[in-house]
């Protein structure tokens, strides 16, 4: 796979020479059970140096799982939704946690969540929610500090970094993934392209060069193709002036 990688190399110089640093993160989604491409997820990680903050559907969490993490200690859990069911009303995108249920009934499912995360992972499952099909609603964000989290993710660069007190956000910004009509990898180039330019508009103060840059992955739903580009990806990355983000930092990010 031959990807022009030049722009993204001379926009990763403009940071060294302004004496800036990139926080970078990974997330993937919908992981429940091990299987092959959770391998091949886990054997990228290493390769490239980046942990994978993997989204787990609490409800069909499988028993497999937990002893398969306690052995491949890149991955963080994280919770991703309750069932990843749709329970948007009418023609709307979907949403699991949007307003068309009570308030009642999302936070005992995403409370839930986090507990089932927490019995299986111990000390590893990170208090992050990230909401099925990156979207919920407002009055159930403002929730999620009282629930226990203190990271919430979905995608696209943040409008600010607390949405509400106690709660830090922290998006993903390159999906490789094309979903409609079919699965497949997006143009690469169109890809490269948009992270150079999502980068200088943090460089020039036009979003927030303080949030964790991040990739989002689905990894049941790759194929050769997907894979390479991600590998490319994070060694051109890496190549500039950046940080891993953890959990960890969640204070430091908060600020703006």
């Amino acid at each position: 796979m031959k990807i022009d990688w030049s722009p993204l190399r001379t926009e990763l110089q403009y940071w060294r020479k302004s004496g800036l640093e990139l926080p970078i993160w990974w997330r993937d989604d919908d992981a429940i059970e091990p299987s092959q491409n959770l391998d091949k997820l886990n054997t990228l990680s290493d390769e490239v140096g980046v942990p994978v903050h993997l989204a787990i559907i609490p409800r069909n969490l499988k028993s497999e799982l937990a002893p398969y993490l306690k052995v491949e200690t890149s991955f963080v859990p994280v919770v991703h939704g309750w069932s990843h069911t749709d329970h948007q009303k009418g023609d709307g995108p979907k949403n699991e946690f949007g307003s068309d249920r009570s308030l009642t009934d999302r936070r005992e499912e995403a409370e839930q969540g986090l507990k089932v995360l927490q019995a299986r992972f111990g000390d590893r499952a990170a208090p992050m929610f990230v909401p099925p099909w990156n979207r919920s609603s407002e009055d159930f964000v403002a929730e999620l500090p009282s629930l226990g989290y203190r990271a919430y993710s979905t995608c696209n660069p943040r409008l600010t970094a607390n949405p509400v007190a106690g709660l830090t956000q922290i998006n993903t910004h390159i999906d490789p993934l094309y979903w409609r009509p079919a699965k497949r990898l997006s143009d690469p180039s169109r890809l490269a392209d948009k992270t150079w330019r999502l980068l200088r508009r943090r460089r020039r103060g036009k979003s927030d060069a303080t949030e964790p840059f991040g990739l989002l992955t689905h990894h049941l739903a790759h194929f050769p193709e997907v894979w390479e580009f991600c590998r490319q990806y994070w060694l051109e990355l890496q190549e500039g002036p950046v940080s891993i983000f953890s959990m960890d930092q969640l204070e430091a990010t908060g600020k703006t």
